[in-house]
């Protein structure tokens, strides 16, 4: 069953392959049959592609990795516009095409945002980048690519802009909602952890990859800082077990001075009630977001993946979040890895904070859905945190289903029993992650191609 299943994803993966002139420069969306819900599925998402890159890296075939790098920091420097105004030195399409003119002359079409659902511009794309190049260069030793100028400049202008100055005095990065993975409206604007974990991941690729010249020195010490304050903040506030639920529960308010221990005045009365009982005795989670007066208490899976993979979560944590993911099996993971989010957004709250959005109705798509391209960071952290019978269970698990449903992009429901409503089938980051996934089963030497460093 799993090497049928294996090869079912490499057809559809290589099927997937994108060329501009003549060479491979990523992978597109998804391949269905029955026409994608979005044209933009037809695209090269940069977060999507970051799944194919790994298995491509893995199976000792990085050309299209370095063309993929390549290709977008070109679009990047092109002029671009959005909605009138220059966009930022430094961020990075969410996708982009190849167009054809009527004579067959080739040309990349870009989207930054400006096409997008809600017009939000992604901060995620340039973070994945820096990390994909990083990966590129521990798997191939090809140093001589990230030295360039063109790379070096664009490391520099992502680092300065996640670096830039603002009011805010949390080291924790500020973004809007819809501006990552949930691209739609889920009441995650703020600081939510997804971006805290790929923020820390980035930071150190970056201190890996730039040259100490003049110009990069103070930056990098800035890097440095920031990412030892990161880890320390998000390791203390967004930590949520039940020796802290019980510390967050007799919390006093309105506290003012040095000695605040109540520090971003959260109110007791905010915690839901759901949380006092599925937490269990042992185990325990980093919140989905973090602000003043704000502690959004829904359980990312991507953003704790990301932060045991990147070594920002600790040794005992990455032991707690998995031992949460056995204890909460079927709530985390269910009939096909992995939940996106837990639980979903109801009633009232999924009006407000969503607008009645029709394509996030509770247990669907981001707002409670499953999504088998979040196996691979289920496989790595599992492994990571030598817990290699929870890897192998959601492995199998994926295995039996996905090639039968034909790839969907999603599944719907409290256990994702159902293929999504709306699910694009033949989706190729369902099945890169499934291979990707294989390959770190096979030899976990694997998880030394992202940057991360040693910490207790």
């Amino acid at each position: 069953m799993t090497t049928t299943a294996i090869q079912s994803a490499y057809t559809l993966l290589n099927e997937s392959i994108m060329y501009y002139e003549g060479r491979p420069v990523g992978t597109v969306a998804a391949l269905d049959p029955t026409g994608p819900a979005a044209k933009n599925y037809e695209e090269c998402f940069v977060r999507d592609f970051v799944i194919s890159a790994l298995v491509f890296l893995n199976k000792g075939e990085p050309e299209i990795v370095r063309n993929f790098l390549e290709t977008v920091l070109q679009i990047r420097t092109q002029e671009r516009a959005m909605t009138g105004h220059e966009i930022q030195p430094g961020v990075m399409p969410a996708s982009f095409r190849v167009v054809a003119d009527a004579h067959g002359n080739e040309s990349l079409l870009a989207d930054f945002g400006e096409r997008a659902i809600g017009r939000v511009a992604p901060v995620d794309s340039m973070m994945w980048w820096v990390i994909l190049l990083d990966t590129y260069v521990r798997v191939t030793g090809d140093e001589e690519l990230a030295e360039r100028r063109d790379f070096q400049r664009a490391i520099h202008q992502i680092l300065q802009l996640c670096l830039r100055d603002t009011f805010e005095v949390f080291p924790a990065l500020l973004v809007p909602d819809g501006a990552f993975l949930i691209d739609r409206r889920m009441g995650v604007y703020g600081h939510p952890l997804e971006i805290q974990s790929l923020f820390y991941g980035m930071l150190q690729a970056a201190q890996d990859l730039l040259r100490p010249t003049p110009e990069n020195v103070k930056l990098v010490k800035m890097a440095i800082k920031r990412k030892q304050a990161l880890r320390t903040y998000v390791r203390i506030f967004y930590w949520l077990d039940l020796a802290r639920l019980n510390e967050i529960h007799r919390f006093g308010t309105e506290e003012f001075g040095a000695g605040s221990v109540n520090m971003l005045n959260i109110y007791p009365q905010s915690i839901p009630g759901w949380v006092e009982h599925w937490l269990p005795e042992r185990g325990g989670y980093f919140v989905g977001n973090l602000g003043p007066g704000r502690m959004d208490f829904r359980f990312f899976a991507l953003g704790n993946l990301l932060a045991i993979l990147f070594g920002l979560a600790t040794g005992d944590q990455t032991d707690d979040v998995m031992a949460l993911y056995e204890s909460r099996w079927a709530d985390l993971i269910g009939n096909m890895p992995v939940k996106l989010c837990y639980p979903a957004l109801e009633g009232i709250e999924w009006e407000l904070l969503t607008g009645s959005d029709p394509k996030n109705v509770p247990w669907s798509y981001h707002n409670g859905g499953n999504w088998p391209c979040l196996l691979w960071t289920f496989v790595a952290a599992a492994i990571k945190g030598q817990r290699h019978e929870l890897a192998h269970k959601a492995f199998e698990r994926a295995c039996a289903q996905l090639p039968g449903d034909s790839w969907p992009e999603y599944y719907d429901g409290r256990t994702g029993r159902l293929i999504g409503r709306r699910a694009n089938l033949n989706q190729t980051w369902s099945a890169a992650a499934l291979i990707f996934a294989d390959q770190l089963l096979q030899d976990e030497k694997g998880l030394a191609m992202f940057p991360r460093e040693p910490g207790p």
